[in-house]
């Protein structure tokens, strides 16, 4: 049966974990497509890969299985969970790093670190505890190859998301960076990722720019940039644009903004 299945992983590529996992799927389903989403995402930084993945999941086919493994809690009491969307599924540890996925289906307060799904939004969350669909042995420090892997290759094969393990209410959220209002009225972002090219990427949105946007101004480590650049090769040094995801960049043409001011993930950004 043929299925796409996505893997994001801190694991990196100089090491054999990547192709144990794909290994151990393709064992089960040989007609599985797996596609890599990143496996280059820093060590056990859960925000970084929400963020990363909420970048990718939408843009592939329906019923397409997400498969996250960014895990620090690995061979602890922590959870691993597979949500059901009305699209895609994604499995993942309960510890946030589905934050960005769970927003829209999100209902209620934070609560203990936890949020409620909505029961009418076609959502349902289950934990994966049933280990008939397990690799036996199962590692303690390889939950990826041993659990993870073979339950996204049987999801792929038909078997009903109940059958891995008992419904939840609730799953683990991040405080997912979003903007705020100086007194002065300027806007607050934060930088959210930095990409492969070095480019900054802010938590500031389309929605929250005024429609003329020759008139913003962005300031980040006493950096001031004025006015929007429509590409990367724009202008001459340090440029602000809004990237193919639809947040503010800030980018420096022919090298690296992140770099060149020293600027990573959470440091703030003034735009006015």
């Amino acid at each position: 049966m043929s299925a796409v299945i996505t893997l994001t992983t801190d694991f990196g590529l100089s090491d054999a974990y990547v192709a144990a996992m794909k290994g151990v799927i393709l064992d089960i389903n040989p007609a599985a497509a797996l596609v890599d989403i990143s496996h280059n995402i820093r060590p056990r930084n859960v925000a970084g890969a929400a963020f990363v993945l909420s970048t990718a999941y939408s843009f592939f086919p329906e019923r397409t299985i997400h498969v996250v493994v960014v895990d620090p809690g690995v061979g602890t009491e922590r959870n691993i969970v597979l949500l059901r969307t009305p699209a895609f599924d994604f499995l993942a540890p309960d510890n946030g790093v589905l934050g960005y996925v769970v927003r829209p289906y999100a209902t209620g307060p934070v609560k203990n670190g936890r949020q409620a799904l909505k029961s009418d939004a076609g959502v349902a969350a289950f934990a994966v505890t049933e280990p008939r669909f397990w690799r036996q042995p199962v590692s303690a420090t390889f939950h990826g190859r041993d659990i993870f892997a073979p339950v996204a290759a049987h999801l792929s094969l038909g078997v009903s998301p109940s059958d891995f393990g008992p419904h939840l209410d609730s799953l683990a959220v991040l405080p997912l960076s979003c903007p705020s209002r100086a007194p002065d009225g300027s806007l607050l972002g934060h930088v959210l990722h930095v990409d492969g090219f070095g480019n900054l990427i802010t938590d500031v949105t389309t929605a929250e720019l005024p429609p003329d946007t020759s008139a913003v101004t962005v300031e980040l480590h006493n950096r001031v940039i004025r006015g929007l650049s429509l590409t990367y090769g724009s202008g001459e040094g340090l440029l602000a644009l809004i990237g193919s995801g639809g947040y503010l960049e800030i980018s420096l043409k022919d090298g690296s903004a992140a770099a060149f001011l020293h600027a990573r993930a959470g440091d703030e950004v003034r735009i006015s």
